[in-house]
């Protein structure tokens, strides 16, 4: 039987269980747990092991004209790709244009002779012990049509289609050492909406090739650090590695550059590395208009060295792979070699000064480029490729005997 008594104990009791309970919830180890990095990513970060010092292979199987079979097995030989494996490069991203693929998903003529030549590539590559990242790499025009239609847009529907076929051709090759880069700088507007597009093609990837890890440009239109720090939800499936590039300090990497989004640095010549406002002097004499002027004067306001590259890029880029539990790799990074705008030794010290960020932040990361003005190699048409001894040795890595 229960007496009044007892009845307003175990009363009391409740209250102070209930109340104990309640104190317990705000304690700082339960605050702090609830901010606690997401668990890592094992098998990303286990694949992106594949991909810490690599370079791009530009101008090959994307960004041209013409896609014969006598071109893409002069471009870059099996010489270029044993060169980059003995100077201790462990990877190589691929860029690869859009219409050659859709022309080999309809089984035309071309289309299939080019999807032969890029099967020739990367076991090529693989048999020597390289990584390959396939990168879908199309013009400005192919990227900007994705958008249009939004989620349901045609475009978008013959890109995801496309991507389902490639994954499937590639299924059967080794995930430790085949990646799949789901678009080059997507150049989105609407960041919700390339982010739903990553979605929807990495489920594509992921149920044709299970095992391969997708690399992801999901957040906003920028591929540079903010773009990265946009992104606030992760794709909802594992073994994703998400990808940024860097060209910081742009007023020193861009000397000389000659397209239209780079249109003020097209005068740039002799710009100074590491920038003190007055060491800039001369080349803001130099160049002919306020905006090229600005662009200059402020580049020497900032003190660009290596301290602030890795403050301003990579150090942000770490503390979001920690934070997120997923690798982060540089898909590029590097500085034009124009010859007669930029100094080789400045040019030399900035890809150091980025290389070195990237490791010790525990980046991974591929230079741009091997033999374009931004190269580590330069290789006249048909001849031998001859290294450049600064440029290897500011990536860490060593020239090979004979070289």
């Amino acid at each position: 039987m229960t007496t009044p008594t007892s009845t307003s104990t175990c009363k009391r009791l409740l209250v102070l269980t209930f109340a104990l309970l309640a104190l317990s919830a705000l304690r700082p180890f339960n605050l702090s747990a609830l901010s606690a990095p997401a668990s890592p990513d094992a098998l990303a970060f286990e694949r992106a092991a594949h991909l810490r010092n690599g370079v791009n292979l530009s101008h090959w199987f994307a960004q041209e004209k013409s896609y014969s079979v006598q071109r893409l097995r002069n471009a870059v030989t099996i010489d270029d790709l044993r060169l980059i494996r003995k100077i201790g490069m462990d990877h190589v991203r691929l860029p690869v244009d859009g219409p050659p693929l859709y022309a080999w998903q309809n089984k035309e003529a071309d289309g299939l002779a080019y999807m032969g030549e890029l099967d020739r590539a990367v076991k090529e590559a693989n048999e020597l012990g390289l990584a390959v990242i396939i990168d879908i790499h199309p013009d400005h025009e192919f990227r900007a049509a994705l958008g249009k239609g939004g989620m349901t847009g045609d475009a978008l529907k013959k890109f995801a289609a496309l991507w389902e076929a490639l994954a499937t051709h590639f299924a059967q090759t080794d995930p430790k050492l085949v990646f799949f880069e789901i678009l080059n700088e997507p150049n989105q507007s609407n960041q919700d909406f390339n982010w739903n597009m990553h979605k929807l093609i990495a489920g594509k990837i992921r149920a044709a090739a299970p095992e391969h890890s997708i690399i992801a440009c999901c957040g906003s239109r920028q591929a540079a650090i903010n773009g990265l720090l946009d992104i606030k939800q992760l794709l909802p499936l594992p073994n994703i590695i998400y990808t940024f590039h860097n060209y910081k300090p742009d007023a020193f990497s861009h000397q000389g550059a000659g397209w239209i989004s780079w249109a003020p640095y097209k005068e740039f010549r002799h710009v100074p590395y590491p920038s003190t406002p007055e060491n800039v002097a001369k080349a803001i004499a130099q160049v002919s208009t306020e905006k090229s002027k600005n662009i200059i004067r402020k580049y020497g306001e900032e003190r660009w060295d290596g301290a602030r590259i890795d403050r301003d890029v990579f150090t942000p880029a770490r503390k979001w792979s920690e934070a997120h539990g997923v690798p982060v790799y540089v898909g590029e990074y590097g500085v034009l070699g124009n010859p007669g705008c930029v100094d080789p030794a400045m040019s030399a010290q900035c890809i150091h000064d980025m290389r070195a960020a990237i490791d010790k932040n525990n980046l991974y990361g591929a230079l741009w480029d091997y033999q374009t003005p931004f190269g580590i190699v330069k290789k006249a048409k048909g001849a031998k490729a001859t290294l450049d001894p600064a440029i290897v040795k500011a990536l860490g890595l060593a020239m090979p005997a004979g070289n």
